[in-house]
């Protein structure tokens, strides 16, 4: 008595979900974290990967834990003999390698 049959008579259902309305701000924060958290980092990673590559006898390193010397001799491909004081020869692992000062680059 109260309620009118046009205000009864004009609800509908569920709203339509619109997908693509949906879908697209999650394909841009995707697209963002790749363009600027892990295409960087790859690079980075690549780049660094190469430089391990390219040390040769005679190269001044930095260990990650902070001890600079100079390569004696290249043992295999994962590790170095390095020596880091007068007759101080110590065995590191390419892995740990934070930098490598060839022979003709001054240091910084």
């Amino acid at each position: 008595m109260f309620i009118s049959q046009a205000f009864a008579q004009t609800t509908t259902g569920a709203p339509a979900i619109d997908f693509v309305g949906m879908v697209l701000p999650l394909v841009l924060i995707m697209g963002v974290f790749y363009f600027f958290l892990i295409r960087p980092q790859q690079r980075k990673l690549k780049e660094h990967q190469a430089m391990l590559s390219k040390v040769t006898k005679g190269d001044t390193v930095v260990t990650q834990g902070g001890l600079i010397g100079k390569v004696v001799r290249v043992v295999d491909d994962n590790e170095l003999l390095v020596e880091v004081g007068e007759n101080i020869k110590v065995r590191v692992l390419k892995s740990g390698l934070s930098d490598v000062r060839t022979k003709s680059e001054p240091a910084k």
